[in-house]
């Protein structure tokens, strides 16, 4: 096909996306910027009542989510438009939906009817709370997700309430597993030859990512709570007013420790009693942070960074998002990357967060235009001209 890939990892497969908003959108993109040929099905204009669920299309975050596709329109409520997306389909290997659970049901575009149509054909899902249950028809947001899959519950000060975190990590974890259950999917694809269903929730999710804390629950039956910005069990670890600021510092087990004390000329801290131990220090912890605050307090940051990388302490600065960009590490990892718009203008996005040595990815095309390809798309998939012909007039794209 014409369409210029990302990268030649994925080129293989080709991905009809049919999701919106956020979470979706999150997986589809790991595919489009490894270089599978992701085609975006979006409503026909005539169709939308106001503004789209992603917002609006020019803005940073749409732009973010969607480089790297080609985009065609297709009403998948009509005759004619559900007839043409199971032609697609059949030459498909994937299928990516965020709807409520029931909306592939009455579209008709559920795995056992679109495996009748390719057996090979993997459908991928994703929901707010799992694809049954008595959640199954919930509508599912971000800060939702947060609250009941426990996130909340641990972010921010003891005693301040539940606090969200400042990303839509659900969303976008959701997304990611959502993924790796396709890739996961295609390996297994080449032993049976057959496809399935991958099916994920933002609650799902939410769960999996509270990791040693669901665990601490699970096997221990210790209910974390909040901690502000300390470590939840290994102090001293959390963040240090300086002269100038504030950095992280994270003293974990006992040689770390007594660098972090000979380092701040506290060897006094080693002695005590009350300090011994990792698990005293966490039992102690208000006494241990402020006796650390009362010396961090007199030198710069960037100062404290400088000493403590000599004694090997582990410590950062803590960025507003500008000065994460302008990192020199953050240079070097090339986490910003830049795209040619069809105009020739730059557009910059954030890059991928790993690396292929041999097969790797950049932004190939910029976001597409709400049905830019569809005829393009058609013609590639064996659509004759006067079947398209006949589609337009359908108004089923």
């Amino acid at each position: 096909m014409p369409f210029s890939r990302a990268s030649t990892a994925l080129s293989r497969f080709t991905v009809l996306d049919l999701t919106r908003v956020r979470s979706g959108p999150t997986c589809v993109r790991q595919l489009a910027d490894w270089g599978a040929n992701v085609i975006k099905i979006e409503t026909p204009p005539h169709l939308e009542k106001g503004e789209g669920p992603g917002g609006p299309r020019e803005n940073a975050d749409f732009q973010n989510l969607h480089r790297n596709k080609r985009s065609m329109t297709l009403d998948l409520k009509s005759p004619q438009g559900l007839a043409a997306f199971k032609r697609l389909v059949e030459k498909a290997d994937v299928v990516v939906e965020n709807f409520r659970p029931d909306v592939k049901d009455r579209l008709g575009i559920d795995y056992e009817s679109l495996k009748k149509v390719n057996k090979r054909i993997i459908l991928a899902s994703i929901s707010g709370f799992g694809q049954d249950g008595p959640y199954r028809d919930r509508p599912g947001f971000d800060q939702i997700a947060q609250g009941m899959g426990g996130l909340m519950s641990i972010t921010g000060e003891p005693g301040r309430g539940p606090m969200r975190v400042g990303i839509p990590v659900a969303d976008l974890c959701a997304g990611l597993f959502c993924a790796l259950g396709i890739q996961t999917a295609l390996l297994e694809r080449e032993v049976s030859g057959e496809g399935q269903w991958v099916n994920t929730s933002l609650l799902q999710a939410q769960i999996f990512m509270l990791d040693f804390q669901a665990a601490r629950w699970l096997q221990q039956h210790e209910v974390a709570g909040q901690a502000g910005n300390d470590h939840p069990t290994t102090i001293p670890t959390g963040v240090f007013q300086t002269a100038d600021g504030y950095i992280n510092i994270a003293a974990a087990g006992q040689v770390i420790w007594e660098r972090l004390c000979n380092a701040i000329d506290a060897q006094e801290l080693i002695a005590n009693p009350d300090y011994k131990t990792n698990s005293l220090r966490s039992k102690n912890r208000k006494a241990v942070n402020a006796a650390i605050a009362e010396k961090t307090v007199h030198k710069t940051s960037a100062e404290w960074i400088a000493l403590f990388e000599k004694a090997g302490v582990p410590s950062g600065p803590i960025y507003s998002i500008d000065q994460v960009f302008a990192d020199e590490q953050v240079k070097h990892l090339k986490m910003a990357w830049d795209g040619k718009k069809p105009n020739g203008e730059t557009q910059t996005f954030v890059g991928q967060p790993f690396a292929l040595s041999r097969t790797p990815s950049k932004v190939a095309v910029t976001p597409p235009k709400q049905g830019e390809h569809t005829d393009e798309v058609l013609k590639e998939f064996g659509f004759a001209d006067a079947e398209i012909t006949a589609l337009h007039d359908a108004k089923a794209v």
